[in-house]
């Protein structure tokens, strides 16, 4: 386990946990998870980067909001790495993060390389099952993390266009997020490599697993 730091960033305490030396890596969990699902692969990242694992507004031990958007979650990724005098980044960001960190590598050159997983660009670019499922749990009982993933993303083509950086997009082969919507990611950001994870679904490969650190590594 790495330092814990609170940064005051948009009105909001911002947790994140910080170890280890190197390259910086910022890495940021999905809907409704913390940066604790990424403890197996920070033992073995830490070893090569300055790991700064993060927990986006709403989440964990950072502040509490009424509402979740996903552009202010950007805005504080954007706001801690300039407090952080970051540069060269390598931004994972996975489900919810990885939205995040398409939405903040379109706004900053502070990233030198952006990884996402099973992000998607608008409600629809998820599977019609997990919509669903969203739908009666808000009917259900109303929660502002399945309002969050029903009303947003809306992130345009000419936002993935201005994403300059190195860029990577990884998907499962049984993801949670349209194929079609992942591939339309990796071929509209400029140079964008793809790679789809056979067996693999939306977080088998990365909740509490090494197989992300392996790939994170290729970019130390």
């Amino acid at each position: 386990m790495g330092r814990s730091h609170v940064a005051h960033l948009n009105g909001i305490p911002i947790f994140y946990e910080r170890s280890g030396a190197g390259r910086p890596l910022v890495m940021v969990h999905g809907n409704g998870e913390d940066h604790s699902i990424f403890r197996e692969a920070e033992a073995l990242l830490r070893q090569s980067f300055d790991c700064i694992l993060v927990d986006s507004r709403g989440h964990g031990r950072s502040g509490r909001v009424p509402e979740l958007h996903y552009t202010d979650m950007a805005k504080d990724m954007l706001a801690l790495l300039e407090r952080l005098e970051l540069r060269n980044v390598l931004f994972y960001g996975f489900s919810d993060g990885g939205i995040v960190g398409l939405l903040t590598a379109s706004q900053t050159d502070r990233i030198g390389t952006l990884v996402v997983s099973g992000a998607n660009l608008r409600p629809e670019g998820v599977k019609p099952g997990l919509l669903a499922q969203l739908r009666l749990r808000q009917l259900l009982r109303p929660d502002p993390l399945a309002a969050l993933m029903l009303r947003e993303p809306d992130i345009r083509d000419e936002q993935l266009r201005a994403i300059r950086c190195e860029t990577l997009v990884l998907a499962g082969s049984r993801d949670l997020i349209r194929e079609s919507e992942t591939r339309h990611i990796a071929n509209t950001i400029p140079e964008a490599k793809l790679r789809i994870l056979e067996g693999e679904d939306h977080g088998s490969y990365i909740v509490h697993s090494e197989t992300i650190a392996r790939i994170l590594l290729e970019y130390s």
